[in-house]
This record gives C-alpha cells, structure tokens and sequence, in this order.
C-alpha cells in the first residue's frame, strides 16, 4: 500500500508573527520556515506504518513557491520515499489545495492519505474533510491511534467528550492529532540521504484545478494588548466591575 501524505509549509510555531504596518499581511521576509507540525506528524504516523510492513511506499506532497522545495527535503530527510512539489507563488485555501490533492491521489492510487489536522498559519481544519467528500472516501479526523488491518483503519479520535474509535474501509483519509506520536529526529546522513531521493515539480496551472478560494482577507491586524489586573474586595465588587464592562 502507498501512503500520501499532505506536508504544508508554515511560520515556524516558535516565531512571533508580525503584522505589516499597513494591514495587508503579516511578515514572512527573513522569517523562519517549517514543517506544519500536524503535517510532521501524519508523516511520522506514515513511516510508522511502513516501518510496520504495512505499506510500502510514503510519498509527500506540498503546494507552494519554487523554494518550497528544500521543505521537502526535510521530509524527504525524515523518511518519504519521494516528493511531490505543485509549484504556486499564490495562497492557497482549503478548497483549492483539497482539489489539488484530489488530482494527486488519482495519479498516485495511495491506499491512505494522511494529513495534518489543521495547519498552524490559517487553523482552517478544512482540507481534510473537503478531500474526503471530493473522493467520496471515508474520513477519520483528529486521528490520536491508528491501527491498520487489511482493507480498514481502526481510528482512535480526540472528541469534545473524550475519545471515540472508529473503523473506516480503505482507501480513507485520516487527520492526525497532536497525541497521535511524537515525530522523529532528522540525523545528518538521512540529510545526505534526502539530496539523492525522487522530487517531482509539477506546474499548478498544468493540473487544470478549479480555483476554490472565495474568501478575500481585507486586513490583517494585531491582537489588543492585554490590560492589566484590577484588584476587587469583595465578590460584590467584582460583580459590579464586570457589570460596568459589560460582562454581566
């Protein structure tokens, strides 16, 4: 079986994002980039699988900018047998890089496409769900175990109740919660490993994908700053408190 797994680029978690003095976005020049860590995960969850002779190829793919490409080399460096890059300088929503998955899985027939459950820049959690109704697949989101057995998926989910386990047939899509493992480290041979590994390039225009980004961000600004406590009394000090500032 062939794994697919979706491994978008983003601000590094540990950078404080910047917003441009002008609102129309936020600063990306000289800012550290990474793996989304979602998407790290669904591929260590993928290796995993492999490693377990439960497939035999995981193949990555991300939708971005020509220099996107050393981002797939650390994938590539993780583990990933190869690469698939869908060249674009444009933003991509949810929709469109749904479609464009979609596309992909029809070249490749993986058994299993694994995506992160949300990526850190936009927290959309959308992509996931589209590509499964746009396959007409089944879907197990916030994936925390995944337990593959011939031509279904037991899936241990992160629900606002707890936990809940359930089995999808194969091929499926499955979204991969922070609890799912904990990806691996990349050692410097597997680095050197990852320069010789496949990475295929293909044009975004070449795979003829309806654009689906309906939504236009007008602006973009900072949160409020923080004010600072106020010390109350009494309870019925700070009722009257919250009731001034309209909280009550």
């Amino acid at each position: 079986m062939k794994i697919l797994v979706g491994y978008k680029r983003v601000v590094d978690f540990n950078v404080r994002i910047q917003v441009k003095p002008d609102g129309s976005g936020v600063v990306t020049d000289g800012v550290k980039l990474s793996a989304n860590p979602f998407d790290d995960i669904a591929l260590e969850e993928a290796l995993r699988l492999r490693d377990k002779g439960v497939a035999s190829e995981v193949v990555i793919a991300t939708i971005g900018p020509a220099d996107a490409q050393a981002h797939l080399r650390n994938g590539l460096a993780m583990g990933a047998n190869r690469a698939i890059h869908v060249v674009t300088g444009e933003p991509v929503q949810p929709l469109t890089a749904a479609r464009v998955l979609r596309q992909l899985i029809d070249r490749e027939q993986p058994g299993l496409v694994l995506l992160g459950k949300q990526a850190i820049d936009d927290d959309c959690n959308q992509t996931g769900q589209m590509l499964a109704a746009l396959w007409d697949r089944p879907q197990a989101t916030f994936a925390s175990k995944v337990e593959v057995n011939g031509s279904t998926a037991r899936v241990t989910r992160e629900v606002d109740a707890g936990l809940e386990t359930i089995e999808v047939d194969l091929p499926a899509v499955v979204t991969a919660d922070l609890r799912l493992n904990e990806p691996r480290f990349i050692k410097l041979p597997d680095i050197m490993k990852a320069k010789s590994k496949p990475l295929e390039t293909i044009a975004f225009a070449d795979l003829a994908v309806e654009s689906g980004d309906h939504l236009k961000t007008t602006h973009y600004a900072p949160p409020s700053k923080r004010s600072k406590g106020v010390m109350v009394k009494d309870v019925a000090e700070l009722v009257a408190a919250l009731k001034s500032k309209g909280l009550l």
